[in-house]
Order: structure tokens, then sequence, then C-alpha cells
């Protein structure tokens, strides 16, 4: 089975460098502009609560019912959420943020581990399930997956918004993955 793992696409925060995690941002202009209606079709599209996700599926998957998975959402970045980095490089709560991303939690908000666990459980029943499916979920999000899944480290699976990864799974077991669109 192919499951499609894809990022929403881009937002006004994305175009500006912010944290945007629990935000409700919708695409930007540019984002809708830049999604086109994918070139195969699915029945069911799953999508997390926030807009972004559900506006990307709509776009690229016109006819498709979309199913809220609420635990596929993005880190909630606490106190860093609607910031850029530029903003907060003098931050000394940033500071002991990034030293360590992978464990250290954002201060009012999460830490990684608690969002890859989330994440993980909330993908469990797809993989369980058998049947190809697509996720339109959160830079993240995907990259914690197919870190877990894959070996390396989150920096390895980075996405761009409007792209992401196609895993081939067998028996529940994600087995490899390649990029959409094919690099």
């Amino acid at each position: 089975m192919l499951i499609v793992l894809l990022r929403h696409g881009q937002t006004a925060y994305n175009e500006q460098r912010r944290y945007q995690g629990a935000a409700d941002v919708p695409l930007s202009p540019a984002g809708r502009a830049a999604l086109k209606k994918a070139d195969f079709e699915t029945e069911t599209v799953y999508v997390t609560p926030l807009c972004r996700t559900a506006q990307t599926a709509r776009i690229l998957f016109p006819h498709a019912r979309q199913i809220v998975v609420p635990a596929l959402r993005e880190m909630d970045f606490g106190d860093f959420e609607m910031h850029s980095y530029e903003e907060l490089k003098d931050w000394p709560s940033y500071q002991k943020w990034i030293e360590d991303v992978e464990h250290n939690p954002c201060p009012n908000g999460e830490s990684a581990p608690l969002v890859l666990a989330r994440n993980l459980e909330a993908i469990a029943p797809v993989l369980a399930a058998d049947e190809d499916a697509v996720c339109v979920a959160h830079g993240g999000v995907i990259s914690g997956l197919l870190m877990t899944w894959f070996g390396g480290i989150r920096y390895d699976y980075l996405v761009r918004p409007g792209t992401g990864f196609a895993v081939e799974v067998t028996d529940g077991k994600p087995q490899r993955c390649r990029p959409i669109p094919e690099e």
C-alpha cells in the first residue's frame, strides 16, 4: 500500500518565516495559486483541524471526503507562535529551546517527543488499515514520522509547502519513501 504525506500549501507566516504551529493560519494567495489539482484521485483525505490542511486538500482533491485527525496537528510552539527567528533570536528562552529542539519543550507549548508520540498514535490506524491513503499535514509532522520510520534526523526530511513523500507500507510497516514531486 502507499501513504502519501503532503505538507499544506504556503501561508503568509511561511513567507514571513514565522512559527505557526498551533495558529490557525490560512493559505496565502500565493500558496493557493501554487497548488493545482492532483494528478490522481482519492476518495478520502486525512487532514488536521487547522484550516491550511483542509484548504490544501480541497484544492488538490476537490471531490474527496476530508477526515479530520486532530492528533496529526503540528507542534504548539507556545510563546514562539507567530514570531520569526529574527524576533526571537535574542530571547533567552528561545536560545535554550534551539540548543536541543528535539527534547526541550517550547515555553507554554509542546516538546518534539510529545508531538511525535501524538502523531505516531494518530497515524497508526491509517497504517493498519492496509489501504492507500493521503494525509495533508504539516512539515514537522511529516519529517518526524519519516525520521522515526527510516532513521536519520528531522532535517533529512524537510518538506516545502505543497510537497511531500510517498511511503510504501507492507504489513503495516513503512518500507521506503520517495519525495513528491520526484526530485
